[in-house]
């Protein structure tokens, strides 16, 4: 019940962001595209490149988002197939896309400053790197394959800077070149943009929300049952096989994965479909329940796991 409380408290503020982009985009007239853009385009690809330049890179550490980004994948691909009988518009693209990975950005990176301690925070950002990279190649991919060809979706990744600055990044890491100190207070304002602006994004993609029309029970048990079922069990039966078997990894790492499977559907669920005009009011609805669920889910999960 303590923890309860105290992530509330924390994460209160979120909320509050969701609530203010919806009557932003409602009230105000912002447009939610122009938002999408700068978090897609401008934001995301500086929060990569410095986050990337900033991490101690060994074995163990670059095995994570390796790992998240094929298993995310390989999710998304299967829903794609799966279930495309079931949709003839672009919700099974939507669908493919979030169940694929999780909101460990904006919604995840907080969550883990609250239960984790500071060294194995830095592991849990670098690790949402994999999802930031996925959810911008493979993701972006079968969102867009719901309004474009596989040659057009393809030329709109290629299209992506975020990409190019994970390269950059990786590149300048390895060769030892490091951040300049006066640039580290920047890139933190960034950051903090970056997650209340992607908060944002979940209130204005409610903007023209119909219940009838974008109340789908059938998408919605999917995309939960992956997300708040599949993902964790999938998680602890890894965790349980390095701990019998393999040895490779260690506590702090299996933590990280914890923690990366139980966090609500992704925001940037929400900032694609209004990019591709992928059904973004279904998608929105979605994933904001995902996230008031997570206030109940997220302790529940925690204190059987055996808490932190």
């Amino acid at each position: 019940m303590y923890l309860f409380f105290i992530l509330l408290g924390k994460i209160f503020p979120l909320y509050l962001n969701i609530i203010i982009g919806y009557f932003l985009a409602k009230y105000f007239k912002v447009r939610r595209d122009i938002i999408a853009f700068l978090l897609v385009y401008i934001l995301g690809p500086i929060v990569i490149f410095f986050a990337t330049m900033s991490i101690q890179i060994n074995i163990q550490i670059a095995f994570l988002p390796i790992f998240i980004f094929l298993f995310g994948s390989a999710i998304a691909f299967y829903i794609l197939i799966r279930y495309k009988k079931y949709w003839t518009d672009s919700s099974i693209n939507t669908l493919a896309f979030t169940c694929g990975t999780g909101n460990t950005g904006y919604f995840g990176i907080p969550l883990a400053m609250i239960l984790l301690e500071p060294q194995v925070v830095n592991i849990f950002i670098f690790v949402t790197l994999a999802s930031l990279l996925y959810e911008n190649t493979v993701g972006f991919y079968v969102t867009a394959k719901g309004n474009f060809t596989a040659i057009e979706s393809i030329k709109k990744i290629l299209r992506l800077p975020l990409v190019y600055a994970f390269i950059l990044g990786i590149i300048l890491n390895l060769n030892g070149v490091n951040t300049p100190d006066f640039v580290i207070p920047y890139f933190e304002n960034l950051k903090w943009a970056y997650g209340i602006l992607g908060m944002m994004m979940l209130g204005m993609g409610l903007k023209g929300f119909n219940l009838e029309e974008d109340f789908d029970k059938k998408y919605m048990k999917v995309a939960y049952l992956y997300k708040f079922v599949f993902w964790p069990l999938a998680m602890l039966i890894i965790i349980f096989a390095d701990k019998t078997f393999f040895n490779f990894l260690n506590e702090d790492i299996y933590k990280v994965l914890f923690l990366m499977s139980i966090v609500p559907l992704a925001g940037n669920t929400v900032t694609l479909a209004i990019l591709l005009k992928a059904k973004p009011e279904k998608a929105s609805f979605t994933v904001l329940l995902s996230t008031l669920i997570s206030v109940i889910y997220i302790p529940v999960v925690l204190a059987l796991y055996g808490g932190f």
